[in-house]
């Protein structure tokens, strides 16, 4: 997914729920910022969002554009509408968000979690796809371990899981600045390996901003 492709789901999303102010928590927010991204950032199908006002309506935007629907068959990627507590954020979450609002989200908003509260909730959630995506997001200097670390602690957690995550964080860390490796995302429907070849994954990365990809 690209971020042509994140604003239509925004748009989508807004209208089908009557609320103009669509939270996006996965992965895919990160195309909200204005930073280069590494590949990984382009892989996933799916956008997990839920209408900030109507929370209770992401049924309607799961049943409309999730997997397996119309909206899915047609243009490829689709999204799942999720709870709120479905991310592990720290207090303080909106005040960090980047709203996304132009044409192409039809005078909607998406509301985007910031980098650092993204990458520590994919390390709280701790599964294989989730920890690939923000080595490769560490790799790529997209965030820094002091914002993580401090946004670790500052979690509704007990101590031992928070202690869990920053061990999460110190050992992505160390692998982030190793030799270099392969980049592997999974999601629901395939595995991805993409050889850490920086020629290779420039030309994939402008097929998929371009949408040939």
């Amino acid at each position: 997914m690209n971020r042509t492709q994140l604003e239509h789901i925004i748009r989508a999303a807004s209208a089908i729920a009557n609320d103009d102010e669509i939270v996006v928590i996965g992965s895919q927010a990160i195309h909200a910022h204005a930073i280069e991204l590494p590949l990984s950032a382009y892989l996933s199908k799916e956008a997990d969002v839920y209408p900030l006002n109507h929370p209770d309506r992401s049924a309607l935007i799961e049943g409309s554009l999730g997997r397996g629907s119309p909206f899915n068959v047609t243009f490829g990627y689709y999204a799942d509408g999720v709870a709120p507590e479905t991310a592990t954020l720290a207090p303080g979450w909106q005040a960090r968000t980047i709203r996304l609002s132009n044409a192409n989200t039809g005078g909607a908003t998406g509301v985007c979690l910031g980098i650092a509260d993204i990458v520590v909730s994919k390390f709280a959630a701790g599964r294989d796809k989730d920890l690939s995506y923000n080595q490769a997001l560490l790799r790529h200097g997209c965030v820094t371990k002091k914002d993580l670390t401090q946004l670790t602690r500052k979690l509704s957690l007990g101590q031992a899981e928070k202690v869990e995550i920053l061990q999460r964080i110190e050992t992505a860390f160390a692998y982030a600045q190793g030799p270099a490796h392969e980049d592997k995302y999974l999601n629901a429907d395939a595995e991805y390996t993409i050889q850490a070849r920086p020629e290779r994954e420039a030309v994939v990365l402008d097929k998929i901003k371009k949408g040939e990809a």
